[in-house]
């Protein structure tokens, strides 16, 4: 299929135009997406403001709830302790808050000496070799426009820790137990295996005592553009876009699978469920620590809001290629007072939340202790991750950095990284082999 405006397909399945690149002419290709958008909410009977309406009047609600639950000096965020999800005992109550809220800490996913031991085994992986010698800086331009500070994120993927981590059974538990939050089975089909996980591999962030962090202004990152003019994500927010907003649910797996994203710089070639990290140090909670927009259904409100008259035509309120989704005062005004961080967290601890949430990182200045974490997300096998769980098995035997980030290959010759005799069964399923 061309890429040239002129040459759109039309989808079968939604009726809407759709790219399998990006569009040469991107004002061109946004206001065609958005006047198809319109006109099929239009075929409903209804506007795209008696939509957005109704998607407003739904997040006033859970705003106002998320207000009074701080105002009664409660964590907005659910907290879940490992050894329920082992045996199987978190109360329905508990389970309705995390679908509710779309974001989970998991207390003692790991014994607070095993945390910490891999904390010290990366110190040694990056310092014995050399690593801040040969640090060239980041080396993409990710986060765009967004307010952010100079990140503490490293392009380490294969140390011992990490696999470990990644390759655990208590690991591998918790994403079982996140991944059922979801509907993996609908329409006739099943989009993932909730049971099974495909190792997507990240980076380590480390950032020291007394450092002063400007945060990272609130985003999204999936993809942008694609979230559009795609015909695999037209189909996710199909409801949306025939004006059902009750019909949409974020928790839908289908088609989410097959969606295809725009090559690029912030593409991730794998379905989330939820982005994760482990915890390697104490953090409290005033610490510069992770925020989230604790609603999953605002996506709603993010992919219809463009499409308002006070956004010019060619505009999709500042969603741009190349860089994160950002979500900001001018459009999203209404989104800023349910920010909510997480609590204070421990060595060990886990914290998730759904890859449709909007999240940032608060400033800190003079940070008290480290900040230290693993990210590792639950990616459960389907077509998509299948897919690319190839390059990924590539880039480990290889040492280098995986299909997503930037090629640096910091790795390739540190003859510490950890070896394929080393997998387990869970590690050589997730790497497919």
């Amino acid at each position: 299929m061309t890429s040239t405006t002129t040459g759109t397909a039309r989808s079968e399945l939604t009726g809407l135009p759709h790219w399998e690149t990006q569009p040469d002419d991107l004002a061109a290709a946004t206001r065609e997406i958005k006047h198809a958008l319109r006109e099929r909410i239009a075929a409903s009977g209804r506007t795209v403001g008696d939509v957005v309406a109704e998607v407003e009047d739904f997040l006033r609600a859970e705003i106002a709830d998320i207000l009074t639950t701080r105002a009664r000096g409660e964590e907005v965020w659910p907290v879940v302790d490992y050894a329920d999800i082992e045996a199987g005992t978190v109360s329905e109550e508990t389970l309705a808050l995390v679908q509710r809220r779309g974001c989970v800490v998991v207390r003692g996913h790991f014994e607070r000496k095993q945390a910490e031991q891999w904390d010290r085994q990366i110190v040694d992986y990056v310092d014995g070799n050399h690593f801040f010698e040969h640090y060239a800086g980041p080396a993409d331009d990710f986060f765009g426009d967004l307010d952010a500070g100079k990140p503490e994120i490293y392009p380490v993927y294969w140390s011992c820790a990490q696999m470990e981590a990644r390759q655990h059974p208590r690991m591998a538990r918790v994403q079982s137990f996140l991944n059922a939050r979801w509907t993996s089975a609908s329409e006739g089909r099943r989009w993932f295996d909730p049971e099974r996980d495909s190792l997507y591999p990240d980076r380590i962030r480390r950032r020291p005592p007394g450092a002063d962090s400007g945060g990272l202004g609130t985003h999204l990152d999936p993809g942008t553009l694609d979230l559009w003019m795609t015909e695999g994500y037209q189909q996710t927010f199909r409801h949306l876009f025939a004006g059902d907003f009750a019909a949409y649910d974020p928790w839908d797996a289908s088609y989410r699978t097959e969606a295809a994203q725009f090559p690029g710089s912030t593409m991730c070639s794998a379905f989330r469920t939820f982005q994760g990290w482990t915890a390697l140090s104490e953090m409290p909670s005033d610490q510069g620590v992770l925020h989230t927009v604790p609603i999953p259904k605002a996506m709603a409100y993010l992919m219809l809001r463009p499409l308002l008259d006070d956004v010019p035509e060619d505009s999709m309120c500042g969603v741009k290629p190349n860089h994160t989704f950002p979500v900001t005062e001018e459009w999203h005004a209404l989104l800023m007072d349910a920010v909510s961080g997480i609590p204070s967290v421990q060595p060990g601890d886990s914290v998730w939340w759904h890859c449709d949430l909007v999240h940032a990182v608060a400033p800190v200045t003079d940070q008290q202790g480290w900040g230290n974490v693993m990210y590792i997300p639950a990616a459960p096998w389907c077509p998509k991750n299948e897919q690319y769980a190839g390059l990924v098995r590539d880039a480990f035997l290889a040492g280098r950095s995986p299909y997503d980030f930037p090629e640096e290959h910091y790795e390739v010759a540190w003859p510490d990284r950890f070896a394929p005799d080393q997998l387990n069964a869970i590690g050589r399923r997730g790497l497919g082999l």
